[in-house]
């Protein structure tokens, strides 16, 4: 019924536009000159008011119908079933009643709870054609009204261009709630988590041991949450990625830009952007499966302790996922030097080297800067690399080769598992998540900031 109803709005949009585009064209024909706005504008206008009306409708209704059927389904049963039940108990039995009415029972179920899914059942196919009618009737008003208003002279452009200018509002409201819910839920779970764990022992202990019992009948330890051998892990792993990175993906820019023929770029330059498209979890696979091997191998070769899960794996593949940024924001950087300063670095006799060195990369410098920013953000962010190559034992060393854990490995680890949310293992994950929202956006607000003076500087 749903995908009926959304594939109904399309086709009556699509025809709507059509038809207020033909009355357009007529319009055009017979004012000509006087006409304010395009045909086209005719048919966006009526296609507004047919599809998206509707449209918001279903979407509310979707978004409601079910809570309300569940409620009059709980109000229709009998004082029997729902007397004295906790509110996880309501939540079983209308699963038990939704999966009778699915079919999908085990036993025979009780004949109340047949009734009850032979309820629902109905009320639900009378929710979903009443949802087919009520949209088909907002359509046919909606695009009966824009029809009447279209005239040689009517705005159409004017009210196009208004809810296209509404609409993206709408949707930059969404990203800014969005993003202020992400925050207001770090801040609140952390400052429960420092309400029962020092902050002083977070950011300054040195022992990250956050098991801790979840019954009074189990045995666990007692908790430790110094996080300063996560961020060691975190950092140490970000420098290796950034020590493969940076030199590979500048290196790769100054090629495509001074050295390399149209042909050739045409060639590298998609291969190297097909990296950025590999999923996060291939790149995992492949430094378990592959590099840490080879690593450990290598070590065992040359008499060298190698950690089964180490730094340098880790790292290093994931310097290998973040050179696309490096390369395309330096290439970018490059390309934006005004063609004069090399041309007269050239004139002036300087080779190509020493023009890339001495004009080209100075005059790009902040431009790459940024970049570097933005994929050290990127490195330090990054979770299924680490999660699948890089450890969870928390251990403060510097040692590319030993087992280190991240930030995100450690949020991962705590939020599995059935531990209450007011428990202090799960709202550790919460303090180490503000601590990298907080990390992450200082990296981006300062490359941000210097991209946007370079590009003041030459535009």
């Amino acid at each position: 019924m749903v995908g009926v109803i959304f594939a109904a709005i399309v086709i009556l949009t699509l025809v709507s536009f059509f038809v207020g585009r033909s009355a357009g064209n007529r319009f055009f024909a017979s004012a000509g000159a006087e006409m304010h706005s395009l045909a086209g504008y005719h048919g966006a206008f009526v296609a507004i008011w047919v599809g998206v009306p509707a449209l918001v409708l279903v979407l509310m209704w979707l978004l409601f119908q079910g809570t309300v059927i569940d409620g009059l389904l709980l109000a229709s049963l009998p004082p029997s079933m729902t007397e004295g039940l906790e509110p996880g108990r309501v939540n079983l039995l209308l699963s038990e009643i939704k999966n009778a009415a699915a079919g999908m029972t085990f036993g025979e179920p009780s004949p109340e709870v047949t009734a009850a899914a032979e309820t629902w059942l109905r009320w639900n196919a009378i929710a979903g054609w009443a949802m087919v009618v009520v949209a088909l009737a907002v359509m046919l008003i909606g695009g009966f009204i824009a029809y009447q208003r279209l005239t040689p002279r009517f705005r159409a452009r004017n009210n196009v261009e208004l809810f296209v200018s509404g609409f993206m509002i709408f949707c930059s409201l969404i990203a800014i709630i969005t993003t202020a819910g992400i925050i207001i839920s770090l801040v609140t779970e952390s400052m429960q988590f420092f309400a029962m764990v020092p902050a002083h022992e977070f950011f300054f202990g040195l022992n990250w041991e956050p098991q801790i019992p979840i019954r009074e009948d189990q045995i666990a330890g007692s908790g430790a949450f110094g996080a300063v051998p996560v961020f060691v892990g975190t950092l140490v792993i970000a420098a290796i990625a950034m020590v493969v990175a940076v030199p590979v993906g500048v290196f790769t820019a100054i090629y495509l830009v001074e050295y390399a023929n149209q042909r050739l770029r045409n060639i590298v330059k998609p291969i190297m952007e097909i990296l950025a498209g590999i999923p996060t979890v291939v790149y995992g696979f492949f430094a378990v499966l592959t590099v840490a091997p080879a690593i450990r191998q290598a070590g065992s070769l040359m008499g060298i302790a190698t950690s089964p899960n180490s730094a340098l794996a880790a790292g290093g593949v994931m310097g290998i996922m973040i050179i696309p940024f490096i390369s395309s924001l330096s290439d970018d950087a490059l390309r934006a030097v005004p063609r004069a300063l090399r041309d007269g670095s050239l004139a002036m006799g300087a080779t190509r080297a020493e023009t890339m060195i001495r004009v080209m990369l100075p005059a790009a410098l902040p431009g790459i800067a940024g970049g570097i920013l933005l994929a050290l953000s990127r490195a330090i962010g990054e979770t299924m690399i680490v999660v699948m190559a890089a450890g969870l034992i928390a251990s403060i060393t510097i040692n590319p080769l030993d087992s280190v854990t991240t930030v995100t490995v450690q949020i991962v680890t705590l939020l599995i598992g059935d531990t209450a949310f007011d428990n202090p293992k799960t709202l550790a994950a919460f303090a180490l998540g503000l601590v990298l929202f907080i990390v992450t956006l200082c990296l981006n607000v300062v490359a941000l900031t210097i991209v946007r003076k370079y590009r003041e500087q030459y535009e």
